[in-house]
């Protein structure tokens, strides 16, 4: 039966709206946030070589530093060292001729072009102090702190090892990345370079000539630049439910070290749905095993059991992706499983490592939301577990692509309406786009990789593109068997399928995870994904992709039984040349959003359109069941 205490009515169709509360800003890719960039170019007496053009390897890079200045967002906080300028011979010859600030292309490229090759090759020393020059972050924000070495060969000093410095900058410092350029290495120097970006969270880049130079440092430094913008109050969950901090509706940030179990203490009514989301923000492409994990958990008395749980994993070996687990509290048809009373409950989150995987601290952004029960009087409409005419085989828009750029998170996700799209990525980045849909729409979408110039003409190497999508509470969509959300790229063309079944808020008592999230309506997330191998294939440092985005069906009044289709809403919003939605901000409204991020009052009628709720449900799992597709 469906019991509990009467609450106060909530007026009207929907739950009521709230704000979340306002989430502290914790980066920003601006210049005016925490992200830092130092390199490190070695000035050896190796780099007076002629690189094969007629021309030293020192000019070379001095060309290549300038192409990563020009593209550096404007006022990015930069700076140089170099080491093996000063004296022929000698291990502690490593200087900083360019403090880290905010970007001054021309005192730059004036640095660079004065130094000369000499002596040396200190790398271990030049890490160590490299990690000095950046700028420690101002009260707790974290933001990417790159180094970003530029060697010809390996360290000749010996001491203090670079693998092992790399390794403890990289366990020491949250938000800190290593990359390393091999320019015309093999043998142990690629080796040893290679070592010092896996210990040290980033990538190796290998540049076998001046042009590929050019091109990897352009990457590295602009995946630096583009680093996830986080936001959150800060929170430190406990390690036991004992130690757990109290948390209410709102969005937080705390980090999270291999092999940690993370608790957070909140209180339940016995009526509303709780949704919580975790994401984990590693360095893009540092070292991963695709079995690498990060779960969530909503526990109940002593902690150890469960009520719900969910695991996400990278799935591939190419190196980390921001990762998110989400889990909800959903009130049972019969009201009567003891995860249905209201009380204390935990959210546990748990990061799971295998040995040799990145070891550093990541970020980890938590939102925490309520849904409010349905007015009273209010029977909502049947679940939508089937696609439909949102299906693969679904038409999407056509015709010429229009320029976007992507955000770095969920949280400046670039707003997107019906339409075609163009952008352009880099390997090991995830771009970010957000579509709004409300009561009765779904979100279809396509995302196509381009033909590429490979950089030997044709490579056997192989990389992946990918995509996800994300409910408005930040709820992975399953992909199921009706699309395919990655696919093999190697510079050849390459095209994802993606998309939910209608909003409808009974989906959440379908058992299918392509169903179940898809429960309220807002801003749905598209995350696209570049695998880092990429790196290997493409001769253009940014490898272009196409988003075809169609938002289907009318969007409903409401969530009710029998709602009409809003006047001017038809599916597919229109969007502005600069890519934003005029959609997007209606999804917090009456017509929109169910989901807001902040409980309001329950109600008494909440009781009565659960009831109705459960025998629609039933009613609609006893007809329906073989005509779903797409189960995961």
């Amino acid at each position: 039966m469906v019991g509990g205490a009467l609450f106060a009515l909530v007026a009207g169709v929907l739950p009521a709206m709230a704000s979340v509360p306002a989430a502290q800003e914790t980066t920003a890719q601006d210049g005016t946030g925490s992200g830092s960039l130092v390199m490190v170019l070695d000035s050896s007496g190796s780099m007076a070589d002629d690189d094969g053009t007629g021309r030293t390897r020192t000019e070379s890079a001095r060309t290549a530093v300038g192409t990563v200045v020009d593209a550096l967002p404007d006022g990015h906080p930069a700076g140089l060292r170099v080491y093996g300028a000063d004296r022929p011979r000698g291990c502690t010859d490593t200087r900083l001729v360019r403090p880290v600030s905010a970007l001054d292309r021309a005192e730059m490229k004036e640095a660079v072009a004065a130094v000369q090759p000499r002596g040396d090759t200190p790398i271990g020393l030049s890490l160590q102090k490299a990690a000095e020059d950046l700028p420690a972050p101002e009260d707790g924000v974290i933001g990417t702190r790159t180094i970003l070495l530029i060697s010809d060969g390996e360290d000749n000093c010996g001491t203090p090892a670079p693998c092992e410095v790399a390794e403890q900058l990289g366990r020491e410092g949250v938000g800190l990345r290593i990359d390393t350029v091999g320019f015309q290495v093999e043998g142990a120097a690629r080796e040893q370079l290679e070592c010092i970006a896996e210990a040290g969270n980033g990538r190796y880049y290998d540049a076998p000539d001046a042009d590929a130079l050019a091109r990897q440092l352009q990457r590295s430094a602009q995946l630096s630049a583009g680093g996830y913008r986080l936001k959150g109050d800060r929170i430190e969950g406990g390690v036991t439910t004992a130690k757990a901090p109290s948390m209410a509706p709102g969005q937080y940030l705390d980090t999270i070290g291999p092999g940690e179990k993370r608790y957070y203490a909140v209180s339940l009514d016995a009526v509303s749905t709780a949704d919580f989301a975790a994401t984990a923000v590693p360095q893009p492409g540092a070292a991963v095993d695709s079995l690498d994990a990060l779960s969530t958990g909503l526990a109940y008395g002593d902690g150890e059991s469960t009520c719900e749980s969910d695991t996400e994993r990278f799935l591939q070996q190419e190196g980390a992706t921001p990762l998110t687990s989400a889990v909800s509290r959903i009130r049972s048809e019969d009201g009567e499983r003891v995860c249905d009373e209201a009380g204390r409950y935990w959210l546990v989150v748990e990061r799971q490592s295998k040995k040799g995987s990145d070891s550093a601290r990541w970020p980890l952004e938590l939102v925490y939301g309520v849904e409010t029960p349905l007015a009273g009087g209010v029977t909502p409409a049947q679940s939508q577990p089937d696609y439909g005419k949102g299906g693969e085989n679904a038409q999407l828009p056509t015709g010429d692509p229009r320029d976007v750029r992507g955000g770095t998170g969920f949280n400046d996700a670039k707003g997107l309406g019906r339409g075609v799209w163009r952008d352009r990525i880099l390997p090991s980045q995830t771009l970010w786009y957000k579509v709004p849909a409300g009561w009765g729409q779904q979100v279809r979408y396509d995302v196509e990789f381009s033909n590429e110039p490979t950089v030997d003409g044709g490579s056997a190497t192989y990389s992946y593109g990918g995509t996800q999508l994300f409910t408005p509470a930040r709820f992975p969509v399953d992909s199921g068997s009706e699309f395919r959300s990655t696919a093999m790229y190697s510079g050849k063309p390459a095209a994802l399928r993606m998309g939910s079944v209608p909003v409808a808020w009974t989906n959440r008592y379908e058992s299918r995870s392509a169903v179940t999230p898809v429960h309220a309506g807002g801003d749905f997330y598209i995350a696209v994904t570049l695998g880092a191998k990429a790196a290997e294939i493409a001769e253009n440092p940014r490898i272009g992709v196409v988003l075809r985005v169609a938002v289907l069906g009318d969007e409903l009044a409401g969530p009710e039984h029998g709602a009409e289709a809003l006047a001017g809403k038809p599916g597919g919003t229109k969007a502005g040349n600069d890519g934003s939605t005029a959609g997007a901000a209606d999804s917090g409204g009456t017509g929109g959003a169910g989901w807001t991020g902040i409980a309001a009052a329950g109600g008494a009628g909440a009781v009565v359109a659960l009831i109705a709720v459960f025998l629609l449900v039933r009613s609609r799992r006893g007809a329906g069941t073989q005509t779903t597709r797409g189960s995961a």
